[in-house]
């Protein structure tokens, strides 16, 4: 029983990249796009990224002479 058992597993793991493999391949399209996007969209979309990477550090940036002021907790 212990054989068939190892047989199954390690038939299986010899397949199983191969099914990965295979799921991998069915999502990769070698077709050119639809519809193009314009110059218009990629500024509307790099801008708004750069917006979402930089807002946080300025906004840490500009606040920390605040954190420098700010009072110590008491010791425990």
């Amino acid at each position: 029983m212990l054989v068939g058992l190892s047989r199954a597993l390690q038939h299986r793991s010899v397949n199983w990249p191969r099914v990965i493999l295979q799921k991998r391949r069915c999502s990769i399209y070698s077709k050119p796009p639809k519809s193009k996007i314009g110059p218009g969209q990629s500024f509307f979309v790099m801008s708004m990224f750069a917006i979402a990477l930089l807002t946080p550090a300025g906004w840490i940036l500009h606040h920390i002479p605040e954190y420098r002021t700010r009072r110590q907790p008491p010791p425990t």
